[in-house]
C-alpha cells in the first residue's frame, strides 16, 4: 500500500515533533480534509493550525496537490491518490 506525502513549511514543523514531512496509508484516493484529519490526529496543535473550529480551512493555509492549490479545485473535497504529494504552505503577513 502506498503513502501519501505531506510535507509541512519549517514554520509548521514544531507542531509535527519537528518532522518535515507526514505520511498517511492510502489505500485509494482520499480527500485533503481526510487526510489532513489522518496525519494531524497525533498533534492537534497543529489541526487548529490549519483548519478552524468549523473544519474550514484557514485563511492564510494553502494547501497544494500536484501543484495545483486546493481552493481552486474542490477545496477540502479535492481527493488525493496514492503517491501523490500534498505540500502545505503557511502564508506570511508582511507590513
Amino acid at each position: 500500500m502506498a503513502d501519501i506525502t505531506v510535507v509541512l513549511p519549517s514554520v509548521l514543523q514544531p507542531l509535527a515533533g519537528g518532522q518535515s514531512v507526514l505520511t498517511a496509508p492510502a489505500g485509494g484516493a482520499v480527500t485533503v480534509g481526510a487526510l489532513l484529519d489522518a496525519v494531524t490526529g497525533d498533534y492537534p496543535v497543529l489541526a487548529r493550525r490549519l483548519r478552524d473550529e468549523t473544519g474550514t480551512l484557514r485563511r492564510y493555509v494553502n494547501i497544494y496537490v500536484n501543484g495545483e492549490e486546493i481552493r481552486r479545485l474542490k477545496g477540502l473535497e479535492t481527493e488525493v491518490a496514492a503517491g501523490q504529494e500534498v505540500l502545505i504552505i503557511q502564508s506570511v503577513a508582511g507590513g
